[in-house]
């Protein structure tokens, strides 16, 4: 065992948990309002058929909250940027770019790894560009990238707005 994660004793400062539980249940609440709908206006009901499409209408949608909660999830402690499975120490974080300019050419930020274990900025996130010691650029995202450049930059002590990388 390597000792403590920083999440375990540090607050989070942004939190995007990548998929939320309640989308378990959309499944099986439709298939309560088709047996309503069935009962209410035919003589056919399927008593069996719904029960099961319930079933594996959740069991997919958990496998799928898990991997979200899994992988695109987003937690930002004092001490720690955990994207997914990957955790940067926020000591390692130089500068916060600021957010890509719509036209010209991509900065070099922008094309840079994603954090985390995906191949590139996981869909419905947007990029905010990170320059680690060393001089290295990294994608972090999240759905509101904004408030995360701006934790992040307050934690880092720079605004953000002043590079030009």
């Amino acid at each position: 065992m390597t000792g403590p994660s920083p999440f375990e004793a540090a607050e989070p400062l942004f939190h995007e948990p990548g998929a939320r539980w309640r989308t378990v249940a959309i499944g099986p609440v439709f298939c309560m309002v088709a047996l309503v709908v069935e009962l209410l206006t035919g003589p056919v009901v399927h008593w069996a058929a719904l029960p099961i499409l319930a079933i594996v209408l959740a069991g997919f949608s958990y496998v799928m909250v898990v991997a979200a909660r899994r992988h695109v999830s987003v937690e930002l402690t004092s001490t720690a940027l955990r994207q997914g499975t990957e955790e940067l120490p926020v000591a390692e974080i130089e500068a916060v770019l600021p957010p890509p300019a719509d036209r010209g050419e991509p900065k070099r930020w922008e094309t840079a790894r994603s954090l985390g274990e995906l191949s590139d900025v996981p869909r419905g996130r947007k990029a905010v560009g990170l320059r680690l010691t060393g001089g290295t650029f990294v994608r972090a995202w999240a759905k509101d990238a904004d408030e995360l450049r701006a934790r992040l930059g307050e934690l880092v002590g720079d605004p953000g707005q002043t590079e030009t990388s």
